[in-house]
């Protein structure tokens, strides 16, 4: 991880096209301003873990949502087939 030190309306500049300027300091926050093309997605951190989350929870759902309806056609073939 890079820490840098900043001061009141300075800025990084990311990859020649983000920037990321110190708005506004006060006792306990301080806000940033960033400015990147529209295709750069940007969350907070707990919202960007929050859909991590929630997708790794419905790939779990969706695989497994398969693996049953497979398990079903794969019993249904058989079935069929002892039948003929």
């Amino acid at each position: 991880m890079l820490i840098l030190s900043r001061k009141l309306n300075e800025e990084i500049v990311i990859n020649g096209e983000i920037k990321v300027k110190i708005i506004s300091i006060s006792d306990n926050q301080i806000k940033i301003g960033i400015d990147a093309p529209a295709s750069v997605k940007i969350l907070r951190g707990e919202i960007y873990e929050s859909v991590k989350e929630s997708t790794i929870e419905a790939s779990k759902s969706t695989k497994e949502n398969i693996d049953a309806e497979n398990i079903s056609k794969l019993k249904n073939l058989k079935i069929n087939k002892i039948k003929q």
